[in-house]
């Protein structure tokens, strides 16, 4: 009637390792897919609208200060145009939202 704890151990098995690490398996899916995929779409997103900055675009800083780019300085720098004779120069990735893009020159 009562089982022996010899009976009681061997009820275990080799499957018990593989389901244990079924829900582990699972949850890193879900992450993946949740929060892991979709930071990397908007990193990628942000970093080629940085990369797509010229002269004369009207952006918005990460500190919330708008204003339209008057120089693209190097890979790093870009000058902003804050108000009228004031500029401040900013680094390219604290460039959050391009409000408004400028079409290129046409070629003659």
């Amino acid at each position: 009637m009562f089982a022996t704890p010899a009976y009681a151990q061997a009820a275990g098995g080799a499957g018990s390792a593989l389901t244990s690490f079924v829900p582990l398996i699972l949850i890193f899916a879900i992450m993946y897919f949740l929060l892991i995929r979709p930071q990397q779409k908007k990193v990628k997103e942000h970093k080629a609208m940085v990369e797509a900055l010229r002269r004369g675009d009207q952006v918005v800083t990460q500190g919330g200060v708008i204003g339209k780019v008057s120089k693209v300085k190097d890979d790093n720098e870009v000058e902003v145009e804050i108000a009228e004779g004031v500029k401040v120069r900013v680094m390219r990735q604290t460039i959050a939202q391009v409000m408004s893009k400028t079409e290129p020159a046409e070629k003659a």
